[in-house]
């Protein structure tokens, strides 16, 4: 971070270095004409013996070139401090205009008239010189008086991080499972204070504030920090108060009073429950709020001695849920936004990781003793390529490589039922990659074989390659393995299609190297996969003004558009799928105009997608969306409120439009939701439709 001495001490030398063209042009326009005049008038009037009537007073004519060509010298003088610092050019152009006004003079007819003249012009030259040198020398001197003050801060900007990296090194040597967990909440934070439109200085501010907001953990004793498990009630009355110890420690560091409002109040809640103080709402220190959201993410996102990193899609849940009790709802709803941009789950804390998920190379004795984490399966084709070789000395046991095909909120296979009911842990099969195929949870299995020639040959410790391509269309999984002697191509007719799938690699008395990874540029057709079972389809329901929709994934897919002209509304009955795990498992509604009236269609713009659950999603530049939600006494809570979601309930949705302004109105089980969007790219012709996550909307009907 850089300091505010240093960036304003810059900023002051710029400023003062600089000279505005205008000004150079305007001065050497006036010179220009001031000697222009004085070349042709002073000659004439220096051989004139007549007089002039000054103030009723008779005035020689060669006495006035005298005054005027003083006159002339002292505009020159005042040019050169109107030019504040002259450069080298403009001060060689201030004497060299000198020499036309002298050599008139000298070779005037009467030169003991213009002797004065001449001799004040010398001086005006002499004097541009000394002030010349003057201005130099004052530059030099600021020059310098700024690169010592910049300096100087540096070195005290220097000193305040390696004060501060040292603070936060011993909370992490203490706290074992907290290494690089006040780093990441300051890096998070000044991702949502940009988020928030703060300026470089707040953000500076928030990001030493956040890095310094467990500092209180050093008051803690070790057993507590370092506790396997979770903390009874008295020691968690212990920790609490680490905020109470950081306020303590740093609240005596008078030049930098910020830096103890994080330490002091990360841990309040928006809605007044929490501690040191129970302060409420925005009462809490806005820094204090947006370090809150960052620190709980963080803790999420991170390992414990108690559970491993919590799944992406369950820690935006948490925060979902967290928004307007636990948290600022509108830095929340910033914190959801960073989640969704980042698809790849890179915001936690890192590991180290190399091909495959994780591993490259496994080394398998017992059926699953060596497993790498899991590949998602989508309808892009994944290839693997891999080599093996049987472990087994003397006496050949079987076994080989193989894939696990399952189901997970986090991609890894799990065997703690505990663990596997939380993270929704559903096992498809198995494929051995010398052949045998287990099914254990899909609707049907088939297999063909396609040879190629001439079998290679192998014994039992050769190292062999095996190509694995996997795809997914729908329901459907198709699994090709490919040894070098035949392609067997295995499909799974899955449960339903808004399942997700993972392939794991393992094996049983094997060593598995060079395993790479691949995946194609393009999807694959719907149809790419034939089918060996039908659909599961939940939408056999009644059917309205238009078709019934079944949404297996995120906006998988969507109704036709439907004009909005003045007031519309659309009621619906919606199911959440078997599948459905997450609060945002839900239907949305899109706000949109495209020449077709199609969402994706040509000339596509997106003004609002809206969810039941309470959330808006707005793009930016095409519209301005004021959104509002409120919670009634009638919410029962979100597990209460999913339960719902997957008996079924009948939705409203009311749509009123005036000119650019549209105001959506929405309420269900306790959540109302209401929405103005202002169009501002002039589209007159604006649609709504419906789509969602894992749920099916029969029944639409509009009115």
């Amino acid at each position: 971070m850089r300091s505010d001495v240093e960036t304003r001490g810059k900023a002051f030398a710029e400023k003062k270095n600089e000279v505005p063209r205008s000004r150079y042009i305007l001065g050497l326009i006036l010179i220009a004409l001031l000697h222009c005049a004085a070349t042709v008038t002073l000659p004439k009037l220096a051989r004139s013996e007549e007089v002039l009537m000054i103030f009723g007073s008779p005035f020689p004519v060669s006495t006035f070139t005298g005054v005027l060509s003083s006159f002339n010298n002292l505009c020159m003088i005042m040019l050169v401090f109107f030019f504040k610092k002259p450069g080298f050019i403009t001060a060689l152009v201030l004497m060299l205009a000198q020499y036309p006004v002298m050599l008139t003079n000298i070779f005037a007819r009467h030169i003991y008239t213009s002797l004065p003249g001449v001799f004040t012009n010398f001086l005006t030259i002499v004097v541009i010189i000394l002030i010349y040198h003057r201005n130099s020398q004052i530059e030099r001197f600021r020059k310098a008086e700024i690169e010592h003050l910049t300096e100087k801060e540096k070195a005290t900007q220097k000193l305040f991080e390696q004060t501060v990296t040292a603070l936060v090194n011993a909370v992490d040597a203490k706290d074992t499972y907290s290494h690089g967990h006040s780093l990441r909440v300051a890096e998070y934070s000044v991702k949502l204070a940009h988020r928030l439109n703060k300026n470089d200085d707040e953000c500076r501010k928030i990001y030493y504030t956040a890095l310094l907001h467990d500092i209180g953990k050093i008051g803690v004793p070790n057993q507590i920090i370092n506790k396997k498990g979770r903390l009874d009630p008295e020691e968690y009355e212990v920790i609490k108060q680490h905020s109470v110890m950081g306020n303590s420690i740093l609240s005596s560091i008078g030049e930098y009073p910020y830096l103890s409002i994080g330490a002091h109040y990360h841990h309040e809640r928006f809605d007044g429950k929490g501690y040191p103080d129970g302060l409420k709402g925005n009462d809490i220190p806005e820094i204090a709020r947006i370090i809150s959201v960052a620190d709980a993410y963080d803790a999420m996102s991170s390992k414990r001695s108690y559970r491993d990193i919590i799944p992406q899609q369950l820690v935006r849940e948490e925060i979902v849920k967290g928004a307007g009790t636990q948290f600022d709802p509108i830095i929340a709803v910033e914190m959801l936004h960073m989640i969704d941009e980042d698809a790849e789950y890179r915001m936690k804390e890192k590991s180290a990781v190399s091909e495959l998920a994780g591993r490259n190379e496994l080394y398998c004795a017992e059926y699953r003793s060596d497993v790498s984490d899991g590949i998602q399966v989508t309808n892009i084709p994944v290839s693997i390529e891999l080599k093996f070789a049987y472990n087994t000395t003397g006496e050949y046991k079987g076994g080989g490589p193989a894939l696990v095909i399952f189901d997970s909120l986090d991609g890894r296979i799990h065997e703690e039922e505990k663990i596997k009911k939380e993270l929704v842990y559903y096992e498809y099969g198995e494929v051995w990659l010398t052949g045998d195929v287990v099914n254990k949870g899909t609707r049907k299995v088939e297999s063909n074989v396609r040879l190629h020639g001439t079998a290679p040959a192998f014994d039992n410790q050769a190292l062999r390659t095996y190509r694995i391509k996997a795809v997914k269309c729908v329901d459907h999984l198709l699994v090709s393995v490919d040894d070098g002697e035949k392609t067997t191509d295995i499909t799974f007719a899955l449960p339903d299609s808004s399942r997700y799938v993972y392939l794991s690699l393992t094996g049983e008395y094997c060593d598995i190297y060079d395993v790479s990874i691949s995946k194609a540029e393009k999807p694959v057709a719907e149809d790419y996969i034939p089918r060996i079972a039908e659909e599961i389809s939940y939408i056999d329901g009644p059917v309205g003004d238009i078709p019934n929709l079944q949404v297996n994934g995120h906006r998988t897919a969507v109704t036709k558009g439907i004009k909005l002209k003045k007031d519309l509304s659309v009621c619906f009955h919606t199911m959440s799928l078997p599948t459905s795990r997450l609060i945002w498992h839900c239907p949305y509604l899109v706000i949109f105009s495209s020449k077709d009236g199609f969402v994706g269609g040509e000339d596509y713009r997106e003004y609002a997608l809206l969810r039941l659950d309470g959330e808006e999603q707005s793009v930016d530049g095409n519209a301005d969306n004021r959104f509002d939600v409120k919670i009634s006494e009638e919410f029962g809570g979100w597990d209460a409120w999913k339960e719902e979601n997957k008996k079924g309930f009948d939705a409203l949705v009311k749509f009123s439009r005036n000119g650019r302004v549209i105001t959506t109105t929405a309420e269900n089980l306790g959540i109302t939701m209401n929405n103005v969007t202002t169009i501002l790219d002039g589209a007159e012709d604006i649609y709504i439709a419906l789509t969602g996550d894992q749920c099916a909307l029969t029944d639409i009907r509009i009115s």
